[in-house]
């Protein structure tokens, strides 16, 4: 693509509002952010879109929005899902209302039925939608957890999970033959209203949402019994689950639930924090101070779309809130879900828990421990709603719980998608149930530390942008393959997974097998000593990612040895 002659097609264009032009009039003479936007398309990923807000082809805006609509359009039409619609949700983030109603009005005018949400709405509730209203797709206006300049449009299928083989490939291909923003079709709101294909959602789906959300709580009577003792500080971080979340645990009647004012309303500014994302630690600065004031024993935060949590845990003997990983947070959860239903008798036939291969593996012995079989699948929750399906169309296990490293779980199967909106609920109850025997959540915290094995995990990212960015990513995922390290933080290598070519290599013999997961450009190093790393490209920011994990003695002999590990691996590569 010569981004030159692009940009000045867009400067001239009738086609193009007179806000873009100007936009891109004052980058004149700056020739690298021009290139920047010009030198690709945005790229439509395995899950939809995510760029940075702004005009050019390499950015999101109204029309790289409605190019990828017009691809979905052409694919469910060619799958005869026109009657059968698509549902449309968003979230707080700047121009997300109009990037939805973009899509609504393309799919409108190619003859399909959308159902869009009246205001902001979490991700989970959209996978929710998608299925309680037969869709045959879904789409959430998003940059779930990046910084405040990105945007981005994620993709759902019927099974209210986001597109994954063949649908994904195939919708990408449909979106790559849009050459021009002239095959895009639109039509006016009011015309689409008056032909019955826009039609807006709202309350009816919440209350189905909420109900199906409750319906996870295992012990009611010991909620009834200490919710009025749990202290919560939640912070919606200015995103879409103030409302669902305090809903929540109001209905099922935790009193002392406060949030914090600064971040409760929903702003795209996102003014208190420069990355909505709890698993920042600066996202927490307000909501801690708030927790020493109110002495709350647990501390939520979710991210804009509602579909990570984030949580400290009060430390009775320091004092201090401890925070807790996605990991650490997960693993509470698997065990409480696990246990409590063995206990009651209340455990379906052949049990199991998903997680993805960064995940840590304690749940491994959490899943071992109640008899249930755990399945490992690629990074991105995509591929847990995947099992969800599978395990009902093959009548195979009964999904319980699904977890990921990065902040994102989900109990049940109403949603096939994480949903920070029934991990709050969720942890709030198993804060309920300790604080009953005595304890605090970090005391459950160090019990399962205790049983289980001193596990601990971590994640280095480097971030690498533009087209130079690009180039050295691929460099060093090419190096990792060609030169894979034999030895890392002390450990030996026992076998490299290089998915993208669906190869497991033993070290020691040099035996190759199958991963058995779909080919993604992922590279994992198993270790010595349950000891384990992992680096793979952001399918969603221009980084590359490290994931490590080790099981020590103690906390402090495993924080050593995720020192030496991360020290290593970084070195390295």
């Amino acid at each position: 693509m010569d981004y030159r002659k692009v940009y000045e097609k867009w400067l001239t264009d009738p086609s193009f509002s007179e806000e873009i032009r100007q936009e891109l009039k004052a980058l004149e003479g700056d020739e690298a952010e021009i290139q920047d936007r010009f030198y690709r398309q945005l790229s439509f990923g395995t899950g939809g879109l995510r760029g940075l807000l702004g005009a050019g082809t390499n950015r999101m805006n109204v029309y790289t929005v409605r190019q990828a609509t017009q691809g979905l359009a052409n694919y469910i039409l060619s799958m005869g899902g026109a009657a059968k619609g698509v549902a449309i949700a968003y979230d707080s983030r700047r121009m997300s209302p109009e990037f939805a109603q973009e899509a609504a009005l393309c799919l409108n005018a190619n003859g399909i039925q959308t159902y869009v949400f009246e205001s902001l709405r979490p991700t989970p509730e959209l996978s929710f939608a998608v299925r309680h209203l037969g869709c045959m797709a879904g789409i959430v206006i998003t940059a779930s957890h990046n910084p405040r300049e990105y945007n981005g449009y994620k993709v759902y299928w019927e099974d209210g999970a986001q597109i994954l083989p063949p649908h994904d490939k195939r919708i990408m291909e449909e979106v790559g033959k849009i050459s021009d923003y002239s095959q895009v079709k639109t039509m006016e709101k009011e015309e689409a209203k008056e032909k019955g294909l826009y039609h807006v959602i709202g309350a009816e789906v919440d209350d189905l949402y909420m109900e199906q959300m409750k319906k996870q709580i295992i012990h009611p009577e010991i909620i009834q019994e200490m919710a009025g003792d749990i202290r919560v500080v939640y912070t919606p971080l200015h995103g879409s689950g103030n409302l669902p979340v305090r809903r929540a645990l109001r209905e099922l009647g935790f009193t002392q639930a406060f949030v914090v004012p600064e971040q409760e309303k929903p702003d795209s500014a996102f003014p208190t924090v420069a990355y909505p994302n709890p698993e920042d630690e600066n996202a927490w600065k307000l909501a801690l101070h708030l927790a020493k004031e109110k002495d709350a024993d647990l501390v939520l935060a979710t991210d804009p779309d509602a579909d990570r949590l984030g949580a400290y845990v009060k430390d009775k003997k320091s004092g201090e809130y401890k925070s807790l990983t996605g990991n650490m947070s997960g693993a509470l959860l698997a065990e409480y879900i696990l246990r409590e239903r063995a206990r009651l008798g209340a455990m379906p036939e052949s049990p199991a828990i998903v997680e993805t291969i960064v995940t840590t593996d304690m749940a491994k012995a959490i899943a071992k421990e109640y008899g249930a079989a755990l399945t490992e699948v690629l990074t991105g929750f995509k591929y847990i709603g995947e099992q969800i399906r599978l395990f009902e169309e093959n009548q195979t296990c009964q999904f319980l719980f699904g977890m990921e490293e990065s902040y994102g779980c989900l109990a049940g199967t109403y949603a096939r998608d994480k949903d920070a909106c029934v991990a709050a609920m969720m942890l709030c109850e198993v804060a309920a149930y300790y604080k009953k025997q005595g304890k605090t959540l970090w005391d459950a915290m160090l019990e399962l530390y205790e049983k289980y094995g001193f596990y601990k995990e971590g994640l280095a990212t480097v971030t690498l942008k533009g087209i130079d960015g690009a180039r050295q990513i691929q460099a060093r995922m090419e190096r990792l393959r060609k030169e894979p390290p034999k030895t890392l933080g002390g450990y030996k290598t026992l076998a490299v997974r290089d998915y993208q070519a669906d190869a497991r290599t033993d070290m020691q013999t040099g035996a190759v097998t199958p991963t058995g997961l779909p080919a993604s450009n992922v590279l994992y190093y198993e270790l010595e000593d349950n000891a384990w790393c992992c680096v793979r490209p952001s399918g969603t920011e221009p980084k590359i990612k490290y994931y490590f994990g080790v099981k020590g003695k103690s906390l402090a002999d495993a924080g050593e040895k995720l020192e030496r590990l991360k020290g290593d691996m970084l070195g390295c590569a």
